[in-house]
């Protein structure tokens, strides 16, 4: 057989593989988000993007989003299994919105200043399958956060 032909074949299993391994994992976090909700009794929305929300206070104003974006918030952060993986040592934060896990540059701007959402984010919004600190590779996160302040 050509050698070329072999590689190519070899290429095609390995990225038919991935593609397979990607969805069923994405498959395996929407049924673990939904059991969680479930179990829960948590009232969230489906974002388009995947991430589940429950805006808890709206807050107030109708402030945009720029790319800039500043945001002093208190957060709690868990795995689904209820272990705290961050919370900001209990005290005021301040981030450029842009820096932060995609899961958070979506849900965020869901609310205003004052407002307070939960954030179910699953892993590919996350952290993905890369380990990180306290998280495990292909973990769904479940987050609380207050925004405090917005410029």
């Amino acid at each position: 057989m050509n050698k070329n032909l072999l590689k190519f074949a070899a290429f095609s299993f390995l990225l038919i593989s991935v593609l397979f391994t990607s969805c069923k994992k994405d498959e395996n976090a929407d049924e673990q988000i939904a059991e969680f909700i479930q179990n829960n009794n948590i009232s969230a929305t489906k974002h388009s993007s995947g991430l589940y929300y429950q805006i808890i206070k709206p807050g107030s104003g109708s402030f945009t989003y720029p790319s800039s974006t500043k945001i002093t918030i208190k957060y709690e952060g868990r795995l689904l299994n209820g272990t705290v993986i961050d919370n900001g040592n209990g005290v005021e934060n301040t981030f450029q919105l842009a820096q932060l896990i995609e899961g958070w540059r979506i849900g965020i701007p869901l609310i205003q200043k004052g407002g307070e959402i939960r954030l179910i984010i699953p892993s590919n919004l996350a952290y993905g399958s890369q380990a990180t600190g306290p998280v495990p590779a292909n973990s769904v996160l479940d987050f609380t956060i207050q925004l405090i302040n917005v410029q």
